[in-house]
């Protein structure tokens, strides 16, 4: 009786409901459940069967039951971890392309991703919680994929759940292209790739480092424009790790100019320009920015890119490589 009313009570929540066609008599619940709202993962349909948020025929059941047929299922929408404790901000967005299933914004450096201890505020998530309240519904908002806070440039929010899981599996299959510029330490004579795993720092735990250990992480560069001392490269991603490309690149001896993290100590170039050294001196983040997004509507399935232009600080860095270079 209680649980009834406790249903009751929360009876504006669902999000959903179904019947389990006949002809599905004898299949694994979870099986039957991802035919039946297809919107979801089969791994976020098992997750909230486990959490009770799933009723079948009003009582909590176990994916591996085997369905009769004509089963009504109740799937009582979860607010998401992460999502329930972020409050909505009035934070400005750049958004550059929106329509009723995705958002596509440009990233401002300094701007945190998600939530965290000691930074419960101001971040993009949000700000996203304010713009669209509905996102609540949507696992951390929407954002599948992440930049780091100092990283500046692209990257997809979804709207909708069948969207959400469009682009999970997109990142999965490696058919979401992300293209990075980035400028790095050090001359570099051609491109390539760094395929090397990637796991937490066996002792600062707070950085990542190419471990044996780790997950894998592939990363292709080629050269856009060399310098004496410095390379402005294209990367895209095969992976999507944390700091991916900056460990990558620090592992080949050529880090990010800016990297507080993995750049180690500024080294000025010998005989570099005043100009040059007070740019550098003063670059206060990761020279990194996501230029190019491509992927395929979670719809109508043709694909679509996006490209942001260089922030002024990027465009300001690589004028001043230049001119230094002219001087020599």
């Amino acid at each position: 009786m209680l649980l009834r009313m406790i249903h009751q009570m929360d009876k504006a929540f669902y999000d959903d409901h179904q019947i389990i066609p006949t002809d599905m008599a004898g299949v694994r619940l979870d099986i039957a459940l991802v035919a039946c709202f297809p919107n979801y993962s089969r791994s976020a349909l098992q997750r909230w069967l486990r959490e009770e948020k799933i009723l079948v025929n009003g009582h909590p059941a176990s994916s591996k039951t085997k369905v009769m047929g004509g089963e009504r299922v109740v799937l009582h929408m979860p607010e998401e971890a992460g999502t329930s404790h972020c409050e909505p901000e009035a934070i400005d967005l750049n958004v550059v392309f929106e329509d009723e299933h995705l958002l596509v914004i440009n990233k401002p450096a300094g701007l945190v991703m998600h939530p965290a201890p000691g930074n419960r505020h101001g971040t993009v998530q949000n700000a996203l919680l304010y713009y669209l309240p509905e996102l609540a519904a949507i696992p951390r908002a929407g954002i599948v994929h992440r930049l780091d806070k100092d990283t500046t440039g692209l990257f997809v929010v979804a709207k909708t759940h069948l969207a959400h899981k469009s682009f999970v599996e997109q990142l999965q299959s490696r058919s979401m292209s992300r293209q990075y510029a980035a400028v790095v330490i050090g001359h570099m004579v051609a491109g390539g790739t760094v395929d090397q795993p990637i796991g937490r720092h066996p002792v600062d735990r707070k950085r990542m480092a190419v471990v044996s250990s780790g997950r894998p992480a592939m990363t292709h560069y080629r050269v856009q424009e060399k310098f004496s001392q410095h390379t402005c490269l294209r990367v895209k991603l095969e992976t999507g790790r944390t700091h991916q490309i900056r460990v990558h690149m620090a592992h080949i001896r050529h880090p990010l100019v800016g990297d507080p993290v993995y750049g180690g100590r500024l080294k000025l170039p010998r005989g570099c320009s005043s100009e040059l050294q007070q740019i550098l001196q003063m670059f206060g983040r990761q020279a990194l920015h996501a230029l190019r997004l491509e992927l395929e509507h979670p719809v109508h399935h043709g694909r679509i890119a996006w490209e942001s232009p260089l922030p002024r600080d990027f465009e300001s860095l690589l004028n001043v490589l230049r001119a230094d270079e002219q001087a020599e």
